[in-house]
């Protein structure tokens, strides 16, 4: 048993089916190209300079500040430990850290999140 409709009724449902498609239309002109860049060229300028620029600049202060660490100086760790710098070495890219007076560690210096006080000035070799 089908469903059977008259004959005008079919030919109804399929002008109201198949019209949704040829109302799309042609391709977008080329003057939509440019009204979709100009608001990408904007989102990608404000994402530049609220998120990249300030990340470039924290990352750029905080490598002076690790190549800037010397003896005395009182550190912070990544991993939260607080000490004082009683060695770095000019070649090295690691620090020892007295954590007490009985406790020495070697860190490296890309893991100093902070140089809390500063220390005695660096003597001179003679």
């Amino acid at each position: 048993m089908g469903v059977y409709m008259r004959h005008d009724a079919t030919k109804e449902f399929r002008m109201n089916f198949i019209t949704p498609a040829f109302a799309q239309g042609a391709a977008a002109p080329a003057g939509d190209m440019f009204s979709f860049l100009v608001p990408m060229a904007l989102m990608i300028a404000i994402f530049y300079f609220l998120i990249i620029r300030p990340q470039q600049t924290r990352a750029k202060q905080h490598r002076d500040m690790v190549d800037k660490v010397r003896r005395g100086d009182t550190v912070v760790t990544s991993s939260g430990f607080v000490g004082r710098v009683t060695k770095v070495a000019d070649g090295s890219d690691e620090v020892e850290v007295e954590l007490s007076d009985t406790l020495r560690v070697r860190v490296v210096k890309s893991t100093l999140i902070d140089v809390r006080s500063k220390g005695e000035p660096v003597k001179e070799a003679t």
